[in-house]
Formats: C-alpha cells, structure tokens, sequence
C-alpha cells in the first residue's frame, strides 16, 4: 500500500476517532512522522497511541532498529517478533517473557494495565508447563530431521508421545 502523501511505501497505518468516525491513515515513515509530532503537540494534554508512536519515532526507532527487533525469536517455540506482528498471536507463553520489553507499552496503551487482574484457569500451572515442553520438544525434533539427525528426532518423537500419553491419561 502506498503512503496517502508521496509515492513511498506506507508502513504505518493509523486509524484515529473523528467525531466518532474511524479515520484510517497510510503513511511511510517521514510523513508518520510529520502526522504524529503535529498530532502530539496538538494533543499534548491527552497522550494516546498516536503521541507514543511518535515519542518513539523520535527517540530513535528506525527501520534498522524494528528489522533488528523482528529478528529475535523466542527460545522455546522459535516465533520471530515479525511473525508475531503480522500474526497477532503468540506461539507460547514463554514469549511474554521474552518479548516483555516492546509489549509493556503496547499492552498499556490497549488494555491500561499491565498486569492480569482478571480470573484464573482452573488448571494446574503443571499443564502450561508440560505444554511448553513440548512445544520445545516439537521445536527441537523438527531442528533434528532438518540436519538429519535422525535418531535424536526419535528419541525426541518417544518424550514426545510420552507427555501426551501422559497429558490423555489424566
């Protein structure tokens, strides 16, 4: 898609209330920027999403900084921080932790909190763990077959089926 302004690339999209109408913006980065920093002075009063956008545009976040950021991937599952911005969905839970210092703000600015003050599962914490291990079991046995490594991707597959014979037993 291409900025509303100039022929470039349109790599932000925003979507402002007026009047009560959603407004959708498409913009590449020289003209967000021009968008938000007016915008933030104008609304310097109400911060939202629009004058954080721009504070970190203007604290240095540059396209070098957001493909460095899209290159990190989480250790369990192995879902890039691209992936997830495209996707919307996390592959574990362990990518909160993992991801924690870019969704603190998002996060704020979406729900206005941080923390979860909501109900819990009536699962035990041992479920979530045993489906974190095999994610990373799955993880690893796929990195196995890939460099031919075929009998660490059986035993893998046989810890595998033994966690999910054990998951079904319960």
């Amino acid at each position: 898609m291409q900025c509303q302004n100039c022929e470039k690339t349109a790599t932000f999209h925003i979507t402002e209330l007026a009047a009560g109408k959603p407004q959708e913006l498409h913009l590449c980065e020289e003209h967000a920027r021009e968008y938000l920093q007016t915008n933030d002075q104008e609304q310097a009063a109400a911060p939202g999403l629009a004058s954080v956008l721009a504070h970190k545009m203007t604290v240095g976040q540059t396209a070098e900084d957001l493909a460095r950021l899209d290159q990190r991937a989480c250790p369990v599952c192995g879902i890039t921080f691209y992936e997830f911005r495209n996707q919307g969905r996390f592959g574990c839970p362990h990518d909160y932790t993992c991801f924690a210092g870019e969704l603190d703000q998002l996060l704020l600015n979406i729900h206005g909190e941080t923390e979860h003050v909501g109900k819990c599962p009536q699962r035990s914490a041992t479920a979530s763990e045993r489906q974190m291990e095999m994610i990373r079991i799955r993880r690893e046995m796929k990195e196995a077959v890939s460099s031919e490594q075929y009998e660490k991707a059986s035993e893998l597959r046989d810890q595998l089926r033994q966690i999910e014979d054990e998951v079904s037993g319960e």
